[in-house]
């Protein structure tokens, strides 16, 4: 590397430690679950992972894993269309289009990749996409390469506020296509996509939806299925996109679900398709075993759900004040990147993991320490984080 980038990269690096924004990375020695083993500080607990349903360490979900890499080997070593498709692929995309209400889907190696390789593909230069204006930057970069590849035009409209949305439909009236594109649960607030409001704009206005439902999927609605459930509309979505790494394993990769004819353009056309290796033979068996595990055990998603409840209203007593929402992501909202980062910093030496969050992954005066919790959680896990954030809070004057 050039002497003056590497430079300049230092300086920039010096500074966010001297503005209390630098992240450091704390290394696991153990399977994600409610209790870790973190190198240098023993046992903690766990409350930033995406490990929703606590499926990361089911031992019959880490042996579907191990019986897929003895099968089917280490690696695709190919893209799909070349020689890296398996049986296993078939059979979790089978399950995943069955499980969250679409006639097919696909697996991609990651969420990111899915929203990447739909927008691009789907859109040209007389097509528009409508994008809400909290969406994760997957969606964000996704119609950002979008407007650079296929000339499509586009439009964001105000976070969940219908009106906005309609005259933004109005807008692109003459468009061939007009497609939104909406997160299912917003990530970092832990609300909630108003699904049915969407669609009914989109039937009005002969527009299709897609749903990125990647903090969704196996958390929402009864059984799991995701914001579709939860909001009434199973099976009235045009395109699911979502993740395989969160409440489903935990392990990697993504998929795009929708029509026969949807899946198998992209699977013609779309460049992430077309040009990466396809999914892990190991993380579609496992990936596969938790969506059965899933609709095998609806009671996990009922604890979820509990244990999200009481942990909101135990914060809420203590006298913190975190964002409202019926989502496992729990927000404490603190201002400044540096006072979350500190609160962070400080809750880690007590023995939870929380992290914080602030700009540029949120805006400016909106950091927080951002609580996901798991129904692998015990009412004790629980309990000792709660003792935590009154001690920390106490420290700052929070509470």
């Amino acid at each position: 590397m050039n002497a003056a980038v590497n430079q300049r990269l230092r300086e920039e690096l010096d500074q966010f430690k001297t503005d209390g924004v630098y992240k450091r990375l704390n290394y696991l020695d153990s399977p994600q679950d409610a209790r870790v083993q973190m190198e240098g500080r023993g046992e903690i607990i766990i409350l930033s992972s995406n490990n929703y349903l606590g499926l990361s360490a089911v031992p019959e979900i880490i042996d579907a894993g191990k019986a897929a890499i003895d099968r089917f080997g280490a690696g695709t070593s190919s893209v799909r269309f070349i020689c890296g498709t398996f049986t296993i692929h078939r059979e979790l995309e089978h399950a995943l289009a069955t499980f969250v209400g679409t006639e097919s889907s696909l697996s991609y190696v990651s969420c990111w990749n899915a929203n990447e390789g739909l927008c691009a593909t789907m859109l040209g230069p007389d097509d528009a996409v409508i994008s809400d204006a909290l969406n994760h930057a997957s969606i964000i970069d996704a119609i950002r390469l979008a407007k650079s590849i296929s000339k499509c035009r586009a439009a964001v409209y105000q976070h969940s506020d219908m009106s906005d949305l309609e005259a933004r439909l109005r807008e692109f009236g003459d468009a061939r296509t007009r497609l939104i594109f909406t997160d299912g649960v917003f990530s970092m607030e832990g609300d909630i996509a108003r699904l049915a409001d969407i669609l009914e704009l989109a039937r009005k206005h002969d527009a299709i939806v897609a749903v990125d439902d990647s903090h969704g999927t196996g958390v929402l609605g009864v059984t799991g299925r995701g914001t579709p459930e939860h909001t009434g509309v199973l099976g009235e979505v045009d395109i699911v996109t979502s993740t395989l790494g969160k409440a489903l394993g935990g392990a990697a990769g993504g998929f795009t679900a929708s029509s026969e004819a949807l899946c198998d353009y992209l699977t013609q056309r779309s460049r992430p398709q077309l040009f990466s290796n396809a999914l892990p033979c190991t993380v579609a068996g496992s990936a596969l075993a938790a969506v059965r595990y899933v609709q095998e055990h609806p009671e996990r998603v009922q604890a979820l759900r509990d244990n999200a409840t009481y942990f909101r209203e135990q914060l809420l007593a203590l006298g913190f004040a975190p964002l409202k929402g019926d989502t496992p992501i729990i927000p404490v909202i603190l201002g400044e990147t540096s006072k979350a980062i500190q609160m962070s910093d400080m809750l880690l030496d007590e023995g939870v993991f929380v992290t914080g969050f602030g700009f540029p992954v949120v805006p400016r005066g909106e950091a927080r320490v951002r609580c996901q919790i798991s129904a692998g959680h015990t009412r004790d896990d629980l309990d000792e984080a709660l003792e935590a954030f009154k001690k920390v809070g106490t420290k700052l004057g929070l509470v």
